[in-house]
């Protein structure tokens, strides 16, 4: 028990001077004294041992060897074994302390653990028959969970049985992701990525963080991808697979969410949120996520539909192993790291898997890739809905942090229906890098949306949820955007009707054999855009 407490560096010598008090000594105490490195990292704030993301280098090449200590769990693309102990990028995670024997030289280590701590790196001489010990501190320079807003990546693709669980929280908790959504992936083959269990049954929890199950199928090329977070079982209709509306309403009765992944950028994802959107089955949308493009940030379509009337939850995920943030050097996945894209959700209470799912349904959430935001309108959090007569005074406040280095804030804007209502510089007097504030006091004249967006350094932007405002009992849509956001939804209707018209050879291409279900929603939908039609005039 001694030994335990001591220095790696004395253990050693002392394991070496017995060496040489035994037969053919020399040679073996001599064996032990080799070059290496000790490494222990802390918590500034709690001043416990903390996981964190690893990364060592000499020369600018990734160090091949791999420390015991490292966590590894299998992942990899259609959940193939790709990757175990090693980062896409090479790096590794540890729970807080590792040992690796090293050949004398110079040596780089990356220390990091999510946006809201602040990286570290340092150079490392290991010389020939020395250990070096690093013992570092990870400091945050922002403390969102203080402020009861706690960070969520929705969308993790890695296989996952009980074994799992703690590995794969380790993970989670060296990126600081409080919440990590495991996806059961699909499409109209097969599933992927197995999960053990739904719901409460499939929670794991240490202190603040925890894992929980999801789904991403149905997956079409046709109408796109389907995310499902918290319902007590999989939802899954093989034999009416592109009837996506089904899934959406028995997540819903199983006590979870829907709504569509990748911003609904690719996979003609705007289809489906159409089709669906304009019936009042959705209710989240990844905003923010790097698969469809190195800017993360893609709004087009959740305009869409908030300018319609029609409120959507903004969530983000990583979609690891799948996606990363170097689409100009080769595949996505080379780079990809989960919770390079996240949401954070207000929960005022502990943090726990009900009460999450409760900030998540109320639409307490903003997205980013690094700024943090603060937005109110008349004290209301973003995804309430604010009820005032007309000429009321909307007093809306919007904050940005950012760090002068890691996180350089560049501008917050306040969106109203669309437009920039309001925006504000980091060289404006008052406002700087780390921290932006903006106000604006506006009489409610008619129904609208109100969000905050902002941009940092590069590949850095959030967006909250808006505050959704009725005025005398109206809809917050946007009359001078619904008549052609109207027109894009009957345009996107006649593409999906078109396509389905004649069979197609191809394969992966199959929403043709659904024409019957699929024509029955379109004509739905065309309804539906007819009487907003009437009813926005």
């Amino acid at each position: 028990m001694f030994l335990v407490k001591i220095p790696f560096w004395f253990r050693r010598l002392i394991f070496v001077w017995f060496a040489y008090l035994l037969p053919g000594g020399m040679a073996l105490a001599q064996g032990l004294v080799t070059s290496g490195l000790v490494v222990k990292v802390m918590d500034a704030a709690t001043g416990r041992d903390t996981p964190v993301r690893v990364r060592l280098t000499q020369n600018g090449f990734a160090v091949k060897t791999l420390p015991k200590a490292a966590v590894a769990v299998m992942y990899g693309v259609w959940d193939h074994a790709d990757g175990y102990g090693y980062q896409p990028d090479s790096s590794f995670y540890v729970h807080s302390r590792f040992r690796l024997d090293l050949a004398p030289g110079t040596y780089q280590i990356a220390l990091s653990k999510g946006p809201e701590y602040i990286d570290q790196h340092h150079e490392l001489q290991i010389r020939a028959g020395q250990v070096y010990e690093g013992n570092y501190t990870l400091a945050r320079w922002v403390n969102m969970p203080a402020k009861k807003w706690y960070s969520a990546d929705d969308h993790i693709h890695i296989r996952r049985s009980p074994r799992e669980d703690s590995l794969l929280l380790t993970w989670t908790q060296a990126e600081d992701i409080h919440v990590g959504v495991m996806l059961r992936m699909g499409d109209f083959w097969e599933t992927y990525y197995q999960q053990y269990a739904w719901g409460e049954k499939g929670v794991y929890q240490k202190e603040n963080y925890l894992l929980t199950t999801g789904q991403e199928d149905p997956r079409t090329p046709e109408l796109g991808h389907v995310v499902g977070i918290g319902a007590s079982a999989s939802v899954r209709y093989k034999n009416e697979y592109y009837l996506y509306d089904k899934v959406f309403d028995r997540l819903r009765e199983l006590g979870g969410l829907g709504g569509y992944a990748h911003q609904a950028e690719t996979f003609h994802g705007y289809r489906g949120l159409v089709l669906d959107g304009l019936r009042g089955k959705v209710d989240v949308l990844e905003l923010l996520q790097f698969c469809a493009s190195d800017n993360p940030l893609i709004v087009d379509h959740y305009y869409h539909l908030l300018d319609l009337g029609i409120p959507v939850t903004a969530v983000a995920g990583s979609d690891f192993p799948w996606c990363g943030k170097d689409h100009d050097k080769g595949r996505p996945e080379r780079s990809a790291r989960i919770g390079n894209a996240r949401f954070y959700t207000f929960v005022p209470d502990s943090l726990n898997y009900n009460n999450w799912k409760a900030g998540l349904a109320a639409g307490h959430t903003y997205v980013s890739s690094g700024p943090q935001l603060l937005f109110e309108v008349n004290q209301k959090l973003p995804g309430d809905k604010l009820e005032v007569s007309i000429g009321t005074a909307l007093k809306i406040t919007a904050r940005a942090l950012g760090h002068a280095t890691q996180v350089p804030l560049q501008t917050l804007e306040i969106i109203g229906h669309g437009q920039v209502l309001g925006r504000v510089t980091a060289n404006a007097a008052g406002q700087s890098p780390e921290q932006l504030s903006l106000e604006l006091n506006l009489p409610a004249e008619k129904g609208i949306w109100l969000a905050a967006r902002a941009y940092g350094g590069k590949q850095q932007a959030a967006h909250t949820t808006p505050v959704y405002v009725y005025v005398d009992g109206k809809g917050f849509h946007n009359p001078v955007t619904a008549p052609q956001y109207l027109k894009l939804s009957q345009k996107y209707l006649q593409e999906l009707k078109k396509d389905i018209k004649h069979k197609s050879n191809d394969p992966q291409m199959r929403a043709w054999h659904y024409r019957a279900g699929l024509k029955r929603r379109i004509a739905e939908t065309s309804q539906v855009v007819k009487d907003l039609k009437k009813k926005l005039q």
